[in-house]
């Protein structure tokens, strides 16, 4: 066998260099792993939330709506009762006029 060093390969003297070389791109490698797992879980926590929000939201909604046809239930109701109101009251001022009107001729006192 010769002693040349086969293409590729490194010598004795190369290997401590290269393996604290290769040790701390594997640890800067780890590191920005850690951060893309960090950010990435924080972002997980971010949209759990963003979900909670619109889930509230949306329950509110509801919510809100369900108010809002009581309301106009109510609102028709009044009206419609309001309607009523205003006819029977339209009816005794015509019936208290009438009164009115009939009630002098007949109490005249001679003069």
């Amino acid at each position: 066998m010769t002693d040349r060093p086969v293409p590729g390969s490194i010598s004795a003297d190369q290997a401590p260099t290269e393996i604290v070389a290769a040790t701390r791109r594997l640890a800067a490698a780890l590191e920005a792993l850690e951060s893309a797992v960090e950010r990435r879980a924080e972002a997980d926590r971010d949209e759990d939330e963003l979900a909670s929000r619109i889930q509230a939201l949306g329950a509110d909604r509801s919510r809100l709506a369900d108010e809002l046809d009581g309301s106009l239930v109510k609102t028709r109701k009044l009206e419609r009762v309001n309607r009523e109101i205003a006819q029977r009251l339209d009816a005794a001022i015509g019936t208290i006029r009438a009164v009115l009107e009939t009630e002098p001729a007949d109490e005249e006192e001679p003069s």
